[in-house]
């Protein structure tokens, strides 16, 4: 009895409860047909109310769909799935090996190919990563220990966490951590890495309270040791010509502190540094900075033209070459950031593909590219990348989306939001919570550490003993014909014009830094891996030079340089150079 009473009595009020949902359901219909069909803004609800509501719940969740479910592995931007996975398989220490056969279509036109060499590196041929100088001119010159490091970005587009466990990664990978227009934050020094310090348009972090470039606050930034070099950012390839947009949602108090900005409001750089208008005054800025800080120097950019970097050349050996600018960092065209106008996305500025070949070039010819170290950067996020920015003629190579990828970023595309579902890019400390600095600064170093081992492992099929040995000789680019061209053809290094050899002999450091082993080891390096030879050569160095650095071999050098192999005359461009000097 009292259990037929109560099945009844629930039948009853679920059937209640369904008619309440059915009526509030439509009440609600009613009420939105009313609203849609009043409305003028939107044709489509208009013409067809409620229903056309649909639409935008669709193309919202699109993202998401086309994410997950129904894009292939190559298909996406701006990184693809195989992309991203590579580096959160490196960042956790998994295998990234990969079973039966690639996925990647081979056929597209700009598609890279290394050329393996037959006879590849040895393992105990090998080379370990060598330190490399910047700025030789300055009081405090710095040796950089990784060519692979994280690119600039700021705190307050990162969150606390985020930028916590990227200075410990970076520490625990050795590489250096630049820190974006933002101003240098505790968070950065924090885990005693080594630290690029951006100077953006606002000068946020060593301005006045006029919005003016502050020596005394660039000392306090240099006084830091952690504090390696400073870079002036020009532009970058997300938004050139355009100054850094932070929401007023990520302007907290501290972030404004750091600033100097007000709290709350959104923080808006100029365009360009208003004291810059030509190369004459971005030379003496650059040389200001560099005479304040003791520090190097130079400048980001991402490239439209070339004419203006070689009025920079020309300026440089107007003053003395003391005076050029430590380093360039070559932005892409399709670089990332957090906030930025499409049309300037999309359209503005030249890609890395066809930037960093010119910009290398320029140098050369104009006797500099010892001087200035070339930093690429944008869209490098996997080795074979990585590789092709050094064959093609960079010293560094800088990432920020990997980076963020190796932190957990699943590319949700809401970095301008202050909604980052992974805590990256969100100053909302429910969302923060899900970011550990502890455990990510491991996979930070974990992606950076396996990216370079990567790296050197198609140098070493390349036939060469570390990456920077890699030259355009050893990377063929696919054309629209199908057929792969290299791009030693396509980009042939240009000479250095006759006016400017002793200028490009006097920035070339000495060979004793260029090489940490001694002369008979080095002897066997030249005997085995003759791609040495033409780097030096590259590097601006005779045989001559070459000979007094191997004392005793010396005499045996001319018959190394007269061997012609892998299509590269040595004894003709040493007789070349002869004649020339």
């Amino acid at each position: 009895m009292f259990v037929d009473q109560f099945i009844a009595g629930s039948l009853q009020f679920f059937s209640a409860l369904f008619i309440f949902c059915i009526g509030t359901a439509a009440a609600v219909a009613f009420a939105l047909f009313v609203v849609d069909v009043s409305q003028t803004r939107d044709a489509v609800r208009r013409n067809y109310p409620v229903l056309g509501r649909f639409r935008y719940l669709f193309s919202m969740l699109g993202e998401f769909f086309r994410q997950y479910f129904f894009a292939m592995d190559r298909e996406e931007m701006p990184f693809n799935r195989a992309e991203r996975e590579w580096v959160d398989r490196s960042a956790q220490a998994h295998d990234n090996t990969v079973a039966f056969g690639s996925t990647k279509n081979l056929s597209p036109a700009g598609t890279l190919i290394f050329v393996n060499f037959p006879f590849p590196t040895l393992s105990e041929q090998a080379v370990e990563m060598i330190p490399l100088t910047i700025g030789r001119y300055c009081r405090q010159p710095y040796t950089a220990p990784s060519f692979f490091n994280i690119s600039g970005m700021s705190y307050g587009a990162l969150s606390t966490p985020a930028v916590r466990a990227l200075s410990k990664g970076a520490a625990m990978a050795q590489c250096w951590l630049n820190t974006g227009e933002g101003g240098l934050a505790p968070y950065h020094l924090e885990g005693g890495c080594d630290v690029v310090f951006q100077i953006g348009t606002a000068k946020y972090g060593v301005r006045d309270d006029n919005g003016v470039l502050c020596d005394d606050k660039l000392r306090e930034v240099a006084a830091h040791e952690s504090v390696k070099m400073f870079e002036l950012k020009l532009s970058q390839g997300a938004k050139p010509g355009k100054g850094g947009i932070l929401p007023a949602a990520k302007v907290t108090k501290e972030i404004a502190e750091i600033r100097g900005i007000p709290a709350g409001a959104d923080s808006i750089s100029p365009n360009r540094h208003p004291e810059v208008s030509n190369v004459s005054e971005l030379i003496d800025l650059i040389s200001r900075i560099r005479e304040v800080t003791g520090k190097p120097v130079g400048f980001k950019s991402v490239f439209g033209d070339f004419d203006w970097l070689r009025d920079i050349c020309l300026e440089v050996h107007a003053r003395g070459i003391e005076h050029a600018p430590d380093f360039i960092t070559v932005d892409s065209g399709d670089g990332g950031t957090g906030a930025a106008p499409m049309p300037l996305m999309d359209n503005v500025g030249l890609p890395i593909r066809e930037a960093l070949p010119a910009v290398t070039d320029v140098l050369k010819i104009h006797g500099l590219n010892n001087r200035i170290r070339v930093i690429a950067s944008g869209k490098l996020i996997t080795p074979s990348e990585v590789a092709w920015a050094l064959a093609t003629g960079a010293d560094f190579v800088t990432s920020a989306r990997g980076f963020l990828f190796s932190l957990g970023c699943i590319q949700s595309l809401k970095c301008n939001k202050n909604t980052c579902p992974t805590g990256i890019t969100t100053h909302n400390p429910r969302l923060q919570r899900g970011l550990n600095p502890a455990d990510k600064s491991v996979r930070v170093a974990n992606y950076c550490k396996k990216l370079i081992y990567e790296v050197q492992t198609i140098s070493h099929s390349c036939g060469v003993t570390r990456p920077r040995l890699l030259q355009r000789n050893h990377v063929r680019i696919v054309q629209e014909t199908g057929k792969s061209v290299p791009m030693s053809v396509l980009y042939p290094h240009p000479a250095t014009l006759p006016q400017y050899v002793e200028a490009a002999g006097q920035a070339a450091p000495a060979l004793e830094g260029i090489f940490s082993e001694d002369s008979e080891a080095l002897y066997d390096m030249f005997r085995t891996q003759r791609s040495v030879v033409q780097h030096l050569y590259d590097k601006g160095y005779a045989s001559i030079d070459i000979a007094r650095f191997l004392g005793q071999r010396a005499a045996k050098i001319d018959e190394l340089l007269a061997e012609e192999t892998r299509g590269s005359n040595f004894a003709a461009m040493d007789q070349r150079r002869r004649q020339e000097s």
